[in-house]
């Protein structure tokens, strides 16, 4: 009778186990169709459309394929609806491969292939590198590696839209956010 109950108890304890980590995997989305917006390739069309929709700026995604870094953040971070949410409100998001023969017209207007764009405007060798640029085309802001995790990269954007870009280092507004958090 006790190998029963024990048996009974091991089963309920998988059972929960495999019904949170199925109830936890439905939440999470695809980035590339929930994060990232579709695109031709036109960063002063895309431009053009931000003003449009009221975004606050673009936000670049310089990733790689072999990149652990860059596939941590689209398996943790970029893939939660928060951040998708919270993202496609106020920024168009695009990924650009540095290593891309793809073309696309830069911010300038001339046709370059991606890894051209990456490597000699913006100097990315590291992935990822999540940039944002102003309304007019203008870096505002880049940050090379991944992110610990959803909040800091929820604040990484709330840095930017809130305008502290322009007043404080982005490791001094992270510092206060964590400070906040801890305090709650």
């Amino acid at each position: 009778m006790k190998n029963k109950i024990q048996i009974f108890a091991a089963f309920l304890f998988f059972f929960s186990f495999v019904s949170m980590s199925l109830a936890d995997s439905t939440n999470i989305r695809d980035p590339y169709k929930y994060f990232f917006n579709e695109t031709w390739g036109d960063l002063p069309e895309e431009l053009i459309k931000a003003k449009q929709d009221g975004k606050k700026a673009i936000l670049l995604f310089f990733e790689q394929d072999e990149c652990p870094y860059c596939y941590y953040m689209k398996q943790n971070v970029l893939n939660q609806p928060k951040v998708q949410q919270f993202y496609r409100k106020h920024f168009l998001n695009f990924p650009i491969d540095i290593e891309g023969d793809i073309e696309m017209v830069n911010l300038k207007g001339k046709t370059v292939k991606q890894k051209d764009f990456s490597f000699k405007e913006y100097r990315v060798r590291a992935t990822p590198v999540i940039a944002f640029f102003d309304l007019k085309g203008k870096l505002i802001h880049k940050h090379t590696g991944k992110t610990s995790g959803v909040d800091e990269f929820i604040w990484l954007g709330e840095y930017i839209v809130s305008g502290m870009y322009k007043k404080i280092n982005y490791n001094l507004y992270k510092r206060k956010r964590r400070a906040e958090k801890k305090n709650k």
